[in-house]
């Protein structure tokens, strides 16, 4: 837990003890990175309003060097903050002030998420010439390497798990970003943007994702 509030610090790490969670705390983003990185653990519970570094600056230094989850912890709750710590790479956020109860019941739900995940990334996945490595996070077209940014690659890899298959925007704003659906809400439709960009095609011109008005996305391979 990276929290320099003394007090919220130790109220959050006695209810993780209490449900038999091993923890570690720091109170600035560097300390904090210093003990993710040396003790590796399985989930970071991360405050933006940190004395040293921005939250969301901590969120990006993790995200070079680990793929850990990591549950962001903030006290605004207007959508167009959530989205840009989600972007940036947070696996979930709670809204301050939250109980302890609430925090451990998002921390099982995003370790139980991340293993889901972990099993089902091993899978190679391929739609006609695009192919995507889940245990390596690398993607080709035509043979060659696309340069994807990591909301874009779990966007992309979930839609080639079902080839063909119309998925909604509700369904990938609770699965890919772990965020409730918002019928104002533009995170797909941005991502889909700059793929369809890395993948040479148009909304007018598509090859491999196709929207269906109303309804949600369709990954299948050109013709």
């Amino acid at each position: 837990m990276i929290e320099d509030d003394a007090d919220v610090r130790r109220g959050f790490l006695r209810s993780l003890q209490e449900s038999d969670f091993a923890t570690s705390s720091a109170a600035t983003g560097v300390a904090g990175l210093e003990t993710a990185i040396a003790g590796r653990p399985d989930l970071i519970v991360l405050d933006l309003g940190l004395p040293d570094f921005s939250g969301e600056e901590v969120l990006r230094m993790v995200r070079a060097v680990s793929r850990v989850p990591v549950i962001v912890a903030t006290g605004f709750d207007d959508e167009s903050n959530i989205v840009a710590v989600l972007e940036a790479g947070a696996d979930d956020y709670l809204v301050k002030p939250f109980g302890g109860a609430q925090l451990v019941a998002r921390v099982r739900a995003v370790l139980r998420r991340s293993q889901e995940m972990r099993v089902r990334s091993d899978t190679r996945l391929v739609v006609g010439r695009l192919a995507l490595d889940g245990a390596r996070r690398t993607a080709e077209l035509d043979g060659r390497p696309l340069s994807l940014a990591p909301k874009e690659f779990d966007l992309l890899y979930y839609l080639a798990g079902r080839p063909g298959e119309v998925v909604a925007k509700r369904e990938l704003l609770t699965e890919v970003w772990r965020v409730p659906y918002s019928g104002t809400d533009k995170t797909v439709d941005v991502h889909v943007s700059w793929l369809r960009r890395k993948l040479g095609e148009t909304a007018r011109d598509a090859r491999y994702l196709h929207t269906v008005r109303g309804v949600g996305l369709r990954l299948e391979s050109p013709g």
